[in-house]
C-alpha cells in the first residue's frame, strides 16, 4: 500500500468523519480498522483537574540525573538524528524532507514546513554542541529564513504543509496549515533567541510578525485548522486539548496580530480517567502531549486549568500502563519495550495508540513515542530506547537513528524515517538532558507574553 501524504491532524479528522478536511485520502481499510474501537474511556469537560494521582505519577522528572553512560547514549541518539536535518535538507532553500529512506538519501523531493521547523531548532542544538561547522550552520539558518521570508508562498503568513524542497512550490495540493506553520515559527524563534546574528533575528521577526492569527478564527473563538485554495477553510477546528497549545500561545503573544485572550479559554479540556487516574486529554495519539512541550517550558507553571507538564507526565505513564496491559495479546510489550503514537505502519500512515485503543494495533513499536516523552519519564523511556538500540539494532537503528516504526513480532522494520518524528526525539532528548531548547525559546517575548496572556503563573 502506498503511504499517503497527509497531516496528523487531517488523518484524525478523516477517521472522525470530519468532512472537507483532507488534502489526500487514506484507504477505507485503515479507516475501518481504526473505527473498530471507537469507544473512549470515561470523559468529561472540567474547569480544573479532578482527583489526585498516586504519588508515583507526580514525582518530578526534572530531578532525574543521567549517568555518564545514559548521557553518552543520548548524545549518540541526538547527533545521529541531527544528521537527517543536515543531509536531508536543501542547503539553499533550507527546506527539510518530510521523509527519507532510513539508510540514506533518496529521490523523493517533498519537504514539510513542520520538519523544517524542527530542523531549525536542530541547527541551534548542533551549533551549541559543536556537531558541525558553525559558519555552515549559521549560513543554513540564514538561507532557510531568507527563503521563507522572501520566496516561500504564504497566506496571511501561514505556510502550506507539503512543499517541493527545491522550489518551495506547494506539493500534494496540501493545506495551508496552522499547526505545521506554528512548528516552523517555533524553530525560527528558537534560532532568533540563540544565534547572535542580526539577519537571523530580523528574518525570524518578520516571518513571525506577519502572521494574521485572527484570519483563522472566522469570527469564532477557536481557530480553523487551515485553509485550501480549492475549498476554503477546513471545517475541523482547534477546539479541544491536543498539540494546539503552541498555536494559541504564539497567537496570544503576537505583537502585530494577537488573538483575543478569550481564545485560550474557548477550547475544551476533556478529563480522561484510566484506572482511577485523571488527566486532561482526548482520543488522540501520544504525540499531542509532546509537541508544544518541545519549545514552551510548562515546568512549574499552571493556568486556570492545569499544570500541563505534570499532565503530560501522567498521560505518558498511563500510556505505558495501557501498553503493558496489551502484553497478553502482544507479548513484545513490556517494561523494556512499549510506546505507540501516530506513525507509519506496514499498511500506511496510522494515528494509532491509546488509551482508548486507536488504529489497527498489531504489536508495533514507535520509537518517538518514548523519545518524545524523555522529559516526562526519563528513566522509563530511556530504558525503552536503549533496549531498541541494543536488541533490535540490526533493523531498527539505521543512518538517522531509529526507523519510524517496527514490529518485533513480525520481524518487520519500516524502511523510512519521518522528519517530525526524528525531530521530536532530538528536541526532547536535549530538553531532558539540559533544558537547552526551553531556555533559548523562552527568551522570546512572544513566548513569555503568550503564556502571560493565557494566565500562566508559577506554582
Amino acid at each position: 500500500m502506498t503511504i499517503q501524504k497527509i497531516s496528523r491532524r487531517a488523518w484524525l479528522g478523516q477517521v472522525r468523519g470530519v468532512a472537507g478536511l483532507l488534502p489526500l485520502g487514506f484507504s477505507a481499510f485503515l479507516a475501518s480498522q481504526f473505527l473498530q474501537n471507537p469507544v473512549p474511556p470515561a470523559e468529561k469537560t472540567s474547569p480544573s483537574m479532578q482527583g489526585k494521582p498516586a504519588p508515583e505519577f507526580v514525582s518530578d522528572p526534572t530531578n532525574y540525573r543521567f549517568s555518564s553512560a545514559e548521557d553518552a547514549f543520548l548524545e549518540e541518539l541526538e547527533r545521529t538524528s541531527f544528521r537527517y536535518f543536515w543531509e536531508e535538507a536543501n542547503p539553499y532553500t533550507g527546506l527539510v524532507k518530510d521523509r527519507s529512506q532510513a539508510g540514506g538519501p533518496d529521490a523523493r523531493p517533498t519537504a514539510s514546513i513542520a520538519a523544517t521547523g524542527f530542523g531549525l531548532t536542530a541547527l541551534s542544538i548542533a551549533d551549541h554542541r559543536g556537531w558541525e561547522d558553525r559558519k555552515k550552520i549559521r549560513e543554513r539558518v540564514r538561507n532557510t529564513l531568507r527563503f521563507a521570508a522572501t520566496r516561500l508562498s504564504h497566506v496571511h503568513g501561514f505556510f502550506f504543509h507539503f512543499l517541493n524542497m527545491q522550489s518551495g512550490d506547494r506539493d500534494f495540493q496540501s493545506e495551508v496549515s496552522s499547526i505545521d506553520t506554528s512548528i516552523f515559527l517555533c524553530g525560527a524563534l528558537a534560532c532568533r533567541a540563540y544565534f547572535d546574528d542580526a539577519e537571523i533575528r530580523d528574518l525570524a521577526t518578520k516571518i513571525y510578525e506577519r502572521v494574521d492569527w485572527g484570519w483563522l478564527l472566522q469570527g469564532e473563538k477557536t481557530l480553523s485548522m487551515g485553509w485550501k485554495p480549492e475549498t476554503g477553510f477546513l471545517k475541523a477546528r482547534w477546539d479541544h486539548y491536543c498539540e494546539l497549545m503552541m498555536i494559541y500561545l504564539l497567537g496570544l503573544g503576537s505583537p502585530t496580530h494577537p488573538l483575543p485572550k478569550e481564545c485560550w479559554d474557548a477550547w475544551k479540556r476533556p478529563q480522561i480517567e484510566f484506572h482511577g487516574l485523571h488527566y486532561i486529554g482526548a482520543s488522540d495519539p501520544l504525540f499531542v502531549h509532546q509537541y508544544s512541550h518541545a519549545w514552551f517550558d510548562f515546568r512549574g507553571k499552571a493556568d486556570a486549568y492545569a499544570n500541563y507538564f505534570e499532565n503530560s507526565v501522567i498521560a505518558t505513564k498511563v500510556h505505558k500502563l495501557w501498553c503493558l496491559e496489551l502484553a497478553k495479546q502482544f507479548p513484545d510489550y513490556s517494561e523494556d519495550l512499549w510506546g505507540i503514537t501516530a506513525s507509519d505502519s506496514a499498511h500506511g500512515y496510522v494515528a494509532w495508540g491509546g488509551p482508548p485503543p486507536m488504529g489497527p494495533i498489531d504489536g508495533s513499536i514507535v520509537p518517538c513515542a518514548a523519545g518524545g516523552s524523555l522529559p516526562f519519564l526519563p528513566a522509563e523511556t530511556l530504558r525503552v530506547l536503549r533496549t531498541i538500540r541494543e536488541k533490535y539494532a540490526k533493523g531498527a537503528w539505521r543512518k538517522y537513528s531509529f526507523v519510524d516504526v517496527f514490529n518485533p513480532l513480525k520481524n518487520w522494520y519500516n524502511p523510512d524515517v519521518i522528519g517530525i518524528d526524528l525531530g521530536i526525539t532530538l528536541l526532547m532528548a536535549e530538553n531532558a538532558r539540559t533544558g537547552f531548547v526551553w531556555e533559548q525559546f523562552m527568551k522570546n517575548d512572544a513566548a513569555k507574553n503568550g503564556m502571560a496572556r493565557a494566565g500562566f503563573h508559577k506554582q
